[in-house]
Protein backbone atom coordinates (compact mmCIF):
# COMPACT_ATOMS: atom_id res chain seq x y z
CA UNK A 1 0.00 0.00 0.00
CA UNK A 2 1.21 3.27 -1.08
CA UNK A 3 1.87 6.34 1.84
CA UNK A 4 -1.08 9.06 1.50
CA UNK A 5 0.06 11.76 -0.51
CA UNK A 6 -0.78 13.94 2.61
CA UNK A 7 1.91 12.23 4.99
CA UNK A 8 4.27 13.84 3.02
CA UNK A 9 2.67 17.28 2.70
CA UNK A 10 4.54 20.07 4.82
CA UNK A 11 2.50 20.66 7.81
CA UNK A 12 4.04 24.37 7.43
CA UNK A 13 1.94 24.60 4.21
CA UNK A 14 -1.32 22.92 5.65
CA UNK A 15 -1.22 25.41 8.15
CA UNK A 16 -1.78 28.39 6.77
CA UNK A 17 -5.17 26.85 5.05
CA UNK A 18 -6.29 26.35 8.43
CA UNK A 19 -5.87 29.62 9.31
CA UNK A 20 -7.64 31.06 5.93
CA UNK A 21 -10.33 28.68 6.66
CA UNK A 22 -10.94 29.83 10.32
CA UNK A 23 -10.62 33.36 9.40
CA UNK A 24 -12.87 33.69 6.62
CA UNK A 25 -15.70 32.42 9.06
CA UNK A 26 -14.76 34.84 11.61
CA UNK A 27 -12.31 32.90 14.19
CA UNK A 28 -8.91 33.50 14.85
CA UNK A 29 -5.30 31.97 14.17
CA UNK A 30 -5.12 32.08 17.72
CA UNK A 31 -8.27 30.01 18.10
CA UNK A 32 -6.84 27.34 15.57
CA UNK A 33 -3.49 27.35 17.19
CA UNK A 34 -5.01 26.70 20.52
CA UNK A 35 -6.79 23.79 19.01
CA UNK A 36 -3.59 22.24 17.45
CA UNK A 37 -2.06 22.50 21.02
CA UNK A 38 -4.68 20.93 22.69
CA UNK A 39 -5.28 17.83 20.05
CA UNK A 40 -1.00 17.42 19.88
CA UNK A 41 0.79 18.66 22.79
CA UNK A 42 2.84 21.03 21.21
CA UNK A 43 3.39 24.20 23.00
CA UNK A 44 3.51 27.71 20.95
CA UNK A 45 7.40 27.55 20.45
CA UNK A 46 7.32 23.53 19.47
CA UNK A 47 4.64 24.47 16.87
CA UNK A 48 6.35 27.53 15.24
CA UNK A 49 9.73 25.63 15.52
CA UNK A 50 7.87 22.68 13.70
CA UNK A 51 6.34 25.02 11.03
CA UNK A 52 10.19 26.58 10.75
CA UNK A 53 11.43 22.97 10.00
CA UNK A 54 8.96 21.70 7.53
CA UNK A 55 8.66 18.76 8.97
CA UNK A 56 5.36 16.60 7.07
CA UNK A 57 2.06 15.76 8.40
CA UNK A 58 3.05 12.50 9.35
CA UNK A 59 5.80 13.61 11.02
CA UNK A 60 4.30 16.25 13.07
CA UNK A 61 1.80 13.93 13.88
CA UNK A 62 3.37 11.21 15.16
CA UNK A 63 5.86 12.80 17.04
CA UNK A 64 3.09 15.12 19.00
CA UNK A 65 4.84 15.04 22.86
CA UNK A 66 1.44 14.32 24.39
CA UNK A 67 -1.41 13.75 21.69
CA UNK A 68 -4.46 14.62 23.79
CA UNK A 69 -6.67 11.42 25.41
CA UNK A 70 -9.79 12.72 24.44
CA UNK A 71 -9.53 12.50 20.86
CA UNK A 72 -11.28 9.83 21.00
CA UNK A 73 -14.60 11.64 21.47
CA UNK A 74 -14.09 13.08 17.73
CA UNK A 75 -17.00 12.42 15.67
CA UNK A 76 -17.74 12.49 12.15
CA UNK A 77 -17.25 13.22 8.85
CA UNK A 78 -14.65 14.94 6.94
CA UNK A 79 -14.27 14.26 3.36
CA UNK A 80 -17.21 11.83 3.48
CA UNK A 81 -15.22 9.14 5.75
CA UNK A 82 -15.98 8.95 9.60
CA UNK A 83 -13.21 10.22 11.70
CA UNK A 84 -13.75 7.21 14.35
CA UNK A 85 -13.69 4.66 11.66
CA UNK A 86 -10.30 5.88 10.00
CA UNK A 87 -7.74 2.93 10.26
CA UNK A 88 -4.60 3.95 10.05
CA UNK A 89 -3.70 6.18 13.14
CA UNK A 90 -1.50 9.13 11.55
CA UNK A 91 -4.65 9.75 9.33
CA UNK A 92 -6.79 9.90 11.75
CA UNK A 93 -5.00 12.20 14.21
CA UNK A 94 -4.95 14.19 10.53
CA UNK A 95 -8.81 13.90 10.53
CA UNK A 96 -9.31 14.49 14.05
CA UNK A 97 -7.85 18.32 13.35
CA UNK A 98 -9.25 18.49 10.15
CA UNK A 99 -12.83 18.25 12.11
CA UNK A 100 -11.63 20.50 15.14
CA UNK A 101 -11.03 23.12 12.17
CA UNK A 102 -14.42 22.44 10.73
CA UNK A 103 -16.24 22.68 14.02
CA UNK A 104 -14.05 25.99 14.78
CA UNK A 105 -15.07 27.09 11.59
CA UNK A 106 -18.92 25.74 11.49
CA UNK A 107 -19.16 28.59 14.77
CA UNK A 108 -19.01 25.86 17.32
CA UNK A 109 -17.59 27.48 20.41
CA UNK A 110 -13.95 26.49 21.85
CA UNK A 111 -15.12 25.07 24.47
CA UNK A 112 -17.18 22.13 22.99
CA UNK A 113 -14.56 21.70 20.22
CA UNK A 114 -11.85 21.15 22.95
CA UNK A 115 -14.11 18.62 24.46
CA UNK A 116 -14.49 20.50 27.99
Amino acid sequence: MSTPRVFKMSFAKIYPLYVQKAERKGRTEAEVETIITWLTGYDHDALHHQLDQQVDCATFMTAAPDFNAKANQITGVVCGVRVEDVADPTMQRLRYLDKLIDELAKGKPLEKILRS
